[in-house]
């Protein structure tokens, strides 16, 4: 829904993990992260008229976590009133912080998505269509990182120890505006050229090897595409220069495989200042259609 001057868009920056979700999008008899937002907003608003939608930046997919989320939502009059009306004993947060607390007490009730803030987003503002960029990052705890077992549900564990030079070069020859059909799950009619505008290793702290990965938009499996190759090239299966060759041939290949979904999150989202949002939101709606624009891992 393309916003209009009568019905107040508000932003929601959230969090979640996503090992208990089925991705994002909502599906028949299925919990996903949608799914449960919208159902918590049809119990929040059940007697302000129909509940609004919920649209996103980035549809992660099944087993993908976010820690920098961004989606929208257009709230009527007499939604926004029911924010404010006091609740029982009189007291609580009101208007938006109200959307907050409700959202958290029943979307959020398993503790695994949660909404960091709601706040009313500036004219043109669209998640999903104004977004410059979505960055990911992917962890992997290899035999010279230090392993914790609490981190197992958001890291690949590897039993070797990978070569970081390696895979960097790899990352690095895949950077730019290419066609990434031999890195993406085919969708009928979906382009698969995108601008890969970042892409890098480095070891934490603890020796975890975290990816840096960060694109106008990503097509269906993309990332933990990428991260199969540069791991298969630290490995020494993928020999240098290789992953540049899969990616210009543009057609799947065996000689690396897509890496599981839990080391995958999603840590930002960019957009363009204020005055652009309304711009930038109708150059990728130009540019993309409906099922292939900002869809993500």
């Amino acid at each position: 829904m393309r916003q209009t001057s009568q019905v107040p868009r508000i932003r929601l920056d959230l969090a979640y993990d996503g090992g208990g979700f089925t991705g994002w999008a909502k599906q028949p008899g299925l919990r996903t992260v949608q799914g449960e937002l919208e159902s918590a907003l049809t119990t929040i608003f059940r007697r302000g008229g129909v509940a609004p939608g919920v649209n996103v930046a980035g549809r992660t997919d099944v087993g993908v976590h976010a820690t920098g989320q961004v989606a929208h939502l257009d709230l009527g009059d007499a939604q926004l009133a029911d924010l404010d009306r006091p609740r029982r004993g009189g007291s609580g947060p009101t208007g938006l912080d109200a959307l907050v607390r409700r959202l958290n007490g029943i979307a959020g009730a398993a503790g695994d998505v949660i909404v960091q803030r709601a706040t009313v987003a500036p004219p043109g503002f669209d998640a999903r269509f104004a977004a410059l960029w979505r960055r990911y990052e992917y962890r992997i705890a290899d035999a010279r990182a230090l392993r914790d077992p609490r981190r197992r549900g958001f890291e690949l564990g590897h039993p070797t120890a990978l070569d970081e030079d390696a895979m960097r070069d790899a990352a690095s020859s895949l950077l730019g505006l290419h066609d990434f059909a031999s890195f993406c799950r085919p969708r009928e009619g979906a382009t698969t050229i995108r601008t890969l505008q970042e892409f890098d290793w480095a070891r934490d702290a603890d020796g975890v090897l975290v990816a840096r990965v960060q694109a106008d938009a990503f097509c269906h499996s993309m990332v933990r595409a990428l991260v199969g190759a540069c791991l298969a090239a630290g490995d020494g299966r993928l020999a240098a220069g290789r992953a540049a060759q899969l990616r210009d041939a543009a057609a799947r290949t065996s000689e690396f495989v897509v890496v599981p979904a839990k080391g995958l999150t999603l840590v930002g989202v960019g957009y363009p200042p204020d005055g652009e949002l309304a711009a930038r939101a109708e150059q990728t709606r130009a540019k993309r259609s409906f099922d292939d624009s900002g869809s993500t891992d």
